[in-house]
């Protein structure tokens, strides 16, 4: 359960932002729930998430680097990490993923750890796309999935 919570108007949407005494925890678009638990307060790491997002929106950060406290199952948290390891412009497939967290054949938990992603934008899940090199699924809706890759330097079709 989260304990902090604070919002960030960002080109896509009001972002509710999440966290614990260790890191930040989830990162909810306007259209998810956010956790009733959590109490607003201007917590550190929230504040450092704000600070790093809003750079990333202006296109001067590529990479994370705000603590993150995530819970998942053991499959689901190797795969976030795998996300992390995502360049900033790049795309994968859940088939390179599973391949990266060594079980090939798992492309297809991989997409249901994938949408699992608690942190989207931080943990790149936006950078994943389907082995045909279609767009897929995306927690915030493809619309933005497309927004943050163009943000990106990435050409979508």
């Amino acid at each position: 359960m989260s304990e902090f919570r604070g919002t960030l108007e960002s080109p896509v949407g009001l972002l509710q932002l999440e966290a614990t005494q260790q890191g930040l925890s989830a990162v909810r678009f306007p259209h998810r729930t956010p956790d009733p638990t959590a109490r607003t307060h201007n917590h550190p790491h929230i504040t450092e998430a704000k600070q790093q997002l809003g750079a990333y929106f202006a296109g001067k950060l590529e990479t994370f680097s705000v603590p993150l406290d995530w819970c998942g199952t053991a499959f689901q948290e190797s795969v976030w990490l795998a996300l992390t390891a995502i360049p900033y412009g790049a795309t994968v497939t859940y088939a390179d993923i599973a391949r990266a967290i060594g079980r090939p054949r798992s492309a297809r938990p991989v997409g249901g750890a994938v949408g699992k992603n608690p942190l989207p934008i931080i943990v790149p899940c936006h950078r994943v796309i389907g082995t045909d090199q279609t767009l897929t699924g995306f927690t915030g809706g493809l619309d933005i999935k497309i927004r943050l890759l163009q943000l990106e330097g990435r050409e979508v079709l």
